[in-house]
């Protein structure tokens, strides 16, 4: 995989919902976008109530048959920034395939720095926050 082609956005200490809606915009200009660091990505609110609405959702549906849930950071959040693409329409389908979610950083992309985006950076949040590692292991994620 040529590594040139991407922009690297480390996820660390960003706010998941900021982040998706700056990568999706992204996304439908064009670019190609790698997100290192998924377990990092920090979700506002607090944890138990988020926890609950989560294996609430994940109750849905058959075990065999599906929907099919995600568990793991990388899914959980290229989930979210699907949700934010028009995907009925080509050009949501193909900025989706432009999207590559990573859990801590891959040997592709150890040399290159990765891109912070100020706008989505969780340092300003006041209130509860958690990361999405932390939930992801509470709803079934096997490290």
């Amino acid at each position: 995989m040529p590594t040139d082609d991407f922009t690297v956005i480390d996820g660390s200490n960003h706010i998941m919902g900021r982040l998706a809606s700056v990568v999706a915009k992204r996304l439908l200009k064009g670019e190609k976008i790698a997100v290192v660091n998924a377990e990092n990505i920090v979700v506002s609110g607090d944890f138990y109530s988020s926890l609950e609405e989560w294996k609430e959702f994940l109750e849905v549906g058959k075990y065999r048959k599906g929907p099919y849930h995600p568990r793991r950071p990388d899914t959980i959040f290229r989930m979210v920034v699907r949700g934010m693409l028009p995907r009925e329409k080509h050009k949501g389908r193909t900025a989706l395939k432009r999207l590559k979610v990573y859990i801590g950083v891959p040997e592709a992309f150890k040399d290159v720095k990765p891109e912070s985006i100020e706008e989505a950076k969780a340092d300003r949040l006041k209130g509860s926050r958690f990361k999405l590692g932390e939930l992801a292991r509470q709803i079934g994620w096997r490290v």
